[in-house]
């Protein structure tokens, strides 16, 4: 990195070309869409608006849900055939075969709704129509899934269906009995375990309603307000653009829970800060993307993996948000830790932030859109359902925008008498327009064109799921992993994370979450970890998805907006991300590491030791200040290679639970402070 001199270096700024090229990193985790135009434009909108309109109805009023998971799935399929194309050279048109693609995703959930009772009776034996209807529904997800998120997840769901196909074919100890075609489908069409099973489940009632909350938070002004607001707060101190950076990602990623789009809007606006107080391309990519990765983790919505956690563990999301408060508010002290340490070793100045307003009146202007941001567990601690919480959550937003005029999600025209009497006249023009432009329209539009990358990996996963159900590979699986780490626990937890990282680097989060929780999940609880740990163990790795190469997406977008290496980017990103990644091994390797879990529930949480959580969370910060100060090489000052070994053993000792080792760990830590108190100050950076 490059000290700042005397005088500020010239402004930098975010070109047009680094945001378009980092748009197309978004589109390669959200699926490259078509920008139409006109009445096609016009008949999408209406789609994606009925779409969201029919989730919230849902939320409030009882749907039966062999009616309501599969047309979720036919509303995805539907509009993933006219809104991404079948390649890039057919971009912004929609095609014969879409038309065509998206009418026999209607005709599928037809035949199966009309089908009523006796359509599912006959799951074990299907007759011929059953047979077409179900392999075009499996072709249809499968293409769906190559449009939204390339060909890995296609392929790899492809894999598994061969797999229960050819059973008998494969060697020991994969083996086992095979299924005909026929029955696959049954399970995949005609049943709520394939397809229609957990993952769409989750998807219909509760990813889409938080995709629609976090699209009316968005087009409300609460994610310029967010970042605003973080730039009043972090202001005016050296370590003021990365504090700004890792509260901003903090404030923006908790509604919409996707790192690549928290990456490129915080990075557009305070990349040039970074720049300016002396980080160098590549370090600043790194922060951005590890700020952005911080979106996947943070309360209270999470990534979408998290609310399948509650449905595979059929516990509440509360309970769900409960567990990720510590490793989330540790994961942001790495962060800070990070920064401070990068502002001294790099001699940072001071930068204004300019144009802001200042923090009380940003908060007596836009207070609403932090009571938006809480509402959802405030509505959760009252006893409301999940569903029912984001779904009040959401009128809460709409209904506080109108507090401002520019916050609003209908223009205040639309509430002029001249707008209404145009209406009694006749002309519908105007307000026709005014409606079709207001922000609320688009809200609902983007709430659903928003779900459709992870409702088309929910549906093919739910692939994935029935067939390891049906054959038992999770168990064979399983005992594979256990017997290679020869009965250890801290083996088995490390092959886990291992098997979840390379699964991980193919496919998004949600997806190696699911593929994983069914096939690892289970040789860490045969082991004695309770399943709340395992599985959001297996969530936290495979979170590292996100800036783990060859799918290190927001790395990579990081990086094409400072104009940075890729892979250096990368490689930034896990220095800032390492140290709390290691927390995860706390909460497998004994019991007392499950207080950084809040012991998973609030039953549990009622009777627990709560000298025994503060312990644990008290050596879990020592253990990643150590980490971050040893993988930093910079304490109280530069560190020499004693010292910064001794950090790092330190540190990777307090994340192994025990007496020997935590003695170990407080020992290094203390031993590499004194070292670092008694010597003299080395040259300065």
């Amino acid at each position: 990195m490059q000290t700042s001199g005397a005088s500020d270096p010239p402004d930098i700024v975010v070109s047009v070309q680094a945001l378009h090229k980092a748009e197309e990193f978004i589109e390669a985790e959200e699926g490259a869409a078509n920008k139409l135009k006109g009445w096609l434009n016009i008949f999408v909108v209406a789609v994606a608006f009925v779409m969201s309109a029919f989730h919230l109805y849902t939320a409030y009023a009882i749907v039966p849900t062999q009616t309501l998971r599969p047309l979720h799935v036919t509303f995805v399929l539907f509009l993933c055939f006219l809104v991404f194309p079948v390649a890039k050279r057919f971009r912004h048109r929609i095609m014969w075969w879409d038309w065509l693609a998206a009418a026999a995703s209607i005709a599928i959930v037809v035949y199966l709704i009309q089908g009523g009772d006796d359509f599912t009776d006959r799951n074990t034996s299907p007759n011929g129509v059953d047979m077409v209807f179900g392999v075009g529904l499996v072709v249809l997800v499968l293409e769906a899934m190559r449009r939204t998120n390339g060909w890995i997840m296609p392929v790899i769901t492809s894999a598994f269906i061969a797999y229960a196909l050819f059973g008998p074919y494969l060697p020991a100890p994969w083996t086992h009995k095979g299924y005909e075609v026929g029955r696959l489908i049954g399970v995949m069409y005609m049943t709520l375990e394939g397809i229609y099973g957990v993952a769409v489940d989750v998807s219909s009632s509760l990813i889409i309603l938080f995709t629609i909350f976090g699209a009316f938070l968005q087009h409300s002004g609460a994610g310029k307000f967010y970042i605003d607001f973080s730039f009043a707060a972090m202001g005016g101190k050296p370590t003021g653009a990365g504090r700004t950076v890792v509260l901003a990602s903090f404030l923006l990623g908790g509604p919409s829970g996707s790192g690549v789009a928290t990456t490129v809007t915080l990075g557009a606006v305070a990349y040039p800060l970074l720049a300016k107080v002396g980080y160098e391309k590549n370090a600043a990519g790194g922060l951005l993307a590890a700020g952005g990765l911080g979106a996947i983790i943070s309360p209270p919505v999470l990534g979408a993996a998290a609310f399948l956690i509650a449905e595979f563990l059929k516990i509440s999301y509360l309970d769900v948000l409960l567990m990720a408060v510590i490793p989330t508010l540790l994961f942001y002290l790495a962060l800070f830790l990070m920064v401070e340490i990068d502002a001294r070793k790099y001699g940072m100045g001071h930068v204004a932030f300019e144009k802001v307003d200042s923090v009380w009146k940003l908060t007596r202007n836009y207070w609403f859109h932090f009571l938006s941001l809480v509402s959802i567990v405030a509505f959760m601690m009252w006893g409301y359902s999940p569903v029912m919480s984001v779904f009040w959550a959401t009128v809460v937003s709409f209904a506080t925008s109108f507090l401002r005029r520019d916050t609003a999600l209908f223009s205040y025209d639309l509430f002029q008498r001249s707008t209404w009497s145009a209406l009694f006249q006749g002309r519908w023009g105007p307000l026709a327009r005014n409606l079709f432009q207001s922000p609320f329209v688009k809200a609902m539009e983007g709430g659903s064109i928003g779900v459709l990358n992870v409702a088309a990996t929910c549906a093919g996963a739910g692939i994935i799921v029935g067939v390891v159900t049906l054959t038992g590979l999770g168990l064979k699986f399983s005992s594979i992993v256990i017997d290679l780490a020869g009965g250890s626990l801290l083996m088995t937890a490390v092959f886990t994370s291992l098997v979840v990282w390379i699964v991980g680097l193919a496919v998004p989060v949600t997806a190696s979450y699911i593929i994983c929780a069914v096939i690892a999940a289970p040789a860490l609880t045969k082991l004695g970890v309770p399943d709340f740990a395992a599985h959001m163990f297996i969530f936290y790795y495979a979170v590292l998805s996100e800036v783990s190469p060859p799918t290190a997406l927001s790395p990579f977008a990081a990086a094409a907006i400072t104009g940075g290496d890729p892979y250096k980017t990368t490689l930034q990103c896990w220095k800032y991300t390492v140290p709390a990644f290691l927390v995860p091994f706390m909460f497998v390797l004994d019991p007392s590491g499950q207080g950084l879990l809040l012991m998973g529930s609030t039953k549990a949480l009622a009777s627990a030791d709560w000298w025994s959580i503060a312990q644990v969370v008290l050596t879990a910060m020592v253990g990643i200040a150590a980490l971050a100060a040893g993988f930093q090489g910079w304490a109280l000052k530069r560190t020499t290679p004693l010292e910064r070994v001794m950090l790092l053993v330190a540190g990777f000792a307090l994340v192994y639970p025990g007496a020997v080792a935590d003695l170990i760990g407080f020992g290094g830590v203390l031993g590499a402070l004194a070292l670092q108190s008694l010597r003299k100050e080395l040259q300065p950076a």
